[in-house]
């Protein structure tokens, strides 16, 4: 089993040794054994928590390279004419969100989806990958009050 010891977003013409493919929530990490999708077994125990995106490397001990792909997740959908109200109130309660010109994206849970429907938005459930905003200023992530 190897360490891993660094994050990196380039490969550095290293070899890539194996893939892991993680949730949002399992993408924030500080010290965790992870199984990479071919098997590849590896620490990871940092010196404070990251956030970890897709196309990123955790980089063994070894040298070799593992990427960091997103898993499809359980997301809802939003649309609507009132998306900007709909943000502001998703911001207010610390969510984590995808913005996109015309939708937004946030993880599956019943009571929010109540509030969406309660504020007019149009919604669907689908499953895909979820690369939410950053906290302030594009750094860091942002957390909901379940932290």
């Amino acid at each position: 089993m190897e360490t891993s010891f660094k994050i990196t977003n380039q490969n550095q013409n290293k070899e890539i040794l194996d893939e892991i493919t993680l949730s949002y929530e399992e993408r924030f990490i500080r010290r965790k054994k992870l199984i990479a999708n071919n098997g590849t077994e590896f620490i990871v125990n940092l010196k404070e928590t990251v956030s970890v995106d897709e196309n990123h490397f955790f980089e063994l001990e070894n040298g070799n390279l593992i990427k960091v792909l997103s898993k499809e997740e359980n997301l809802i959908e939003i649309k609507g004419d009132n998306l900007k109200q709909i943000i502001w109130h998703i911001g207010n309660r610390h969510l984590p969100c995808q913005i996109e010109d015309n939708r937004i994206l946030i993880q599956d849970d019943a009571i929010i989806l109540d509030m969406i429907l309660k504020l007019n938005g149009k919604v669907k459930k689908v499953f895909e990958k979820f690369k939410p905003e950053g906290g302030a200023y594009g750094m860091g992530r942002t957390h909901s009050h379940k932290h």
